[in-house]
Order: C-alpha cells, then structure tokens, then sequence
C-alpha cells in the first residue's frame, strides 16, 4: 500500500527513548514508518506491538520476530497488550489522526479533493458512517457536532440547512453535501471551511475525542516508572487534551492537593513542543499542523 513518510520521524521516536532491550507500542502503525523506525533501535531481545483498526493497514505489517500488529482499536490498548502477557512497556507512539493512505484512497471519503460517498470510517466494519450522521442526526445533535468538533460559528445555520435538504432527498455523496452547504463555502476560505466539517463529521464517526481520552487513561497503568510517551497531535482539540493529561493526570478540573497544597500527577513533560521544520513542511504538506509533546511516567 502508498503510505507518504511519517511526521517527525527522528524526533518522535527519539523521544522514546528507545532501550535495545525495551518493550514498545505504536498505536497507530499505519504505513509501518514509525515501527520500522523503533525496530532498527531495539535489540534481538527488544519487543515492539502495534495497533490498527484500518484493514488496509494490515498489508504492511513487518515480517520481524520482534514485532506483533493487532488489529484493533488503541482504545483497548490495556486489554490487548495484557492479552499477550504484557502488563507494562517502555514506551507508547502515537500519530493521531487520518493516514495519508485515508486521504489519497477516494472511496473511503476522507478527503475534500474527491467526489465519494459519505463514508469516513477509519474501522470499515463500524455501524456509525458519515451518511448517517449526516442523514439521521437531529439537527441539535448535528450542530453540536459541527460546534464541538469544527468549531464551526456557522453551525447552527448548516445543521438546519442539512435537515431541510434532506427532507427531500438524502444526502450520498461529498458533492452533494459541498452543494447543500455551498452558501457557507466563500472561494477565498471554501478549502479551510471545507476541511473543518469534515474534520466534524470525521471525529463523530470515529469517536475521536471519546477513544483519545479512554486511551491516555489507560497510559500511566501501561507505561514502567520512567517509561515515554510520544504523542503527535494534528488539531487543537487533540492536542489541548494531550497537553492536559501530561500535565495534571485530568482532562476536566485539577488534582486534589494534600494538606501542604501538593498533588500527585503521573507524568511529567519531556522538553517542549515540537514542531516540524521548514523543511520538513515543503517534503510533507501533512506535516504543517502536526505537534509532538514527550512525557516520562513518575
């Protein structure tokens, strides 16, 4: 399978740390790119399991006896990785986000470049497609998801345009919806605005939000004391939730302080954000909203 290069790819497994003899996880394996990466650093002793729901990502699994693809949502990382025997590791990757594979394969409906049927599942065998959010939603449940997941000013407009439209005929394919929503989609930002309902919709069929915070949950439990975490974000929403748990263990609120104001958190920030260079942006587009946050387990 095309799969483009992976974002960041020295700085995010650097930030592993990686022991020739250590356990790792790459929870979204995608092309292999990040795992091959990990591979050439461990040892004939060392172990690397990875994660992906997408069937397509299957076919690059590496051929390494080091190295176990399971084929399942990250959001049971705990339960699978225990189901292999492993309690805990020395590090976990993610590169959140759509796949450049997703984007550029026009049937699965991921991309505004292409006219496709509203699909946008990353996990084909899941009930929950964009055609249904966009068909069966009721029109608060989808500016809410316009409004959350787009940040969309206009939501409540688009929401009750959709309902209208679709009560004469339902609504297929991206063209359609792009027509429906053509009032919205001024030349000068139609590819911005464009992207953020799509972004929308996407998190909503996928459960982006819900499957990141069960996930990070679940890290602490995962990772040895001393154990990394590098994670790339590619949009604010992510990237305010990642940032949050590293710093205080919570996404909502803060920790409870001991009588001398103290708290407990469980991880702890490795350096600074990092963001791709220049150079990096001009060789992969994709790169350009991409951040990278470390954390080491307390």
């Amino acid at each position: 399978m095309e799969y483009h290069s992976p974002v960041l790819l020295k700085e995010t497994v650097d930030g592993l740390d990686v022991k020739p003899d250590g356990v790792y996880v790459d929870v979204t394996f995608g092309g292999g790119g990040h795992s091959k990466e990990i591979l050439s650093r461990l040892g004939e002793h060392g172990k690397l399991f990875a994660f992906d729901q997408d069937a397509d990502a299957l076919k690059n699994t590496i051929d390494d006896p080091r190295f176990t693809l399971i084929h399942e949502n990250f959001r049971y990382v705990k339960r699978f990785l225990r189901f292999h025997g492993v309690k805990q590791v020395d590090g976990v990757l993610a590169d959140f986000g759509v796949s450049s594979h997703q984007f550029d394969v026009a049937e699965r409906g991921f991309s505004t470049r292409f006219e496709a049927d509203l699909d946008m599942r990353m996990n084909q065998q899941n009930q929950l497609s964009a055609f249904h959010v966009v068909n069966k939603y009721e029109e608060e449940a989808l500016k809410q998801v316009f409004l959350q997941y787009g940040e969309l000013r206009a939501a409540p407009a688009m929401a009750r345009l959709i309902v209208e439209y679709r009560e004469t005929e339902p609504i297929v394919t991206s063209e359609q919806l792009k027509k429906v929503l053509k009032k919205f989609l001024p030349p000068r930002h139609e590819n911005k605005v464009l992207a953020q309902i799509y972004q929308a919709i996407r998190i909503e069929v996928n459960q982006e939000i819900e499957v990141l915070k069960e996930f990070l949950g679940q890290t602490p439990d995962v990772l040895f004391k001393g154990g990394r975490l590098s994670f790339i974000s590619y949009h604010s929403l992510e990237d305010r939730l990642v940032k949050r748990f590293i710093r205080n263990g919570l996404f909502e609120g803060e920790p409870e302080r001991d009588m001398f104001g103290n708290f407990e958190v469980p991880l702890k920030k490795v350096n600074g954000l990092i963001v791709p260079s220049k150079e990096e942006i001009k060789i992969n587009s994709r790169a350009r909203s991409a951040k990278l946050r470390i954390a080491e387990k307390l």
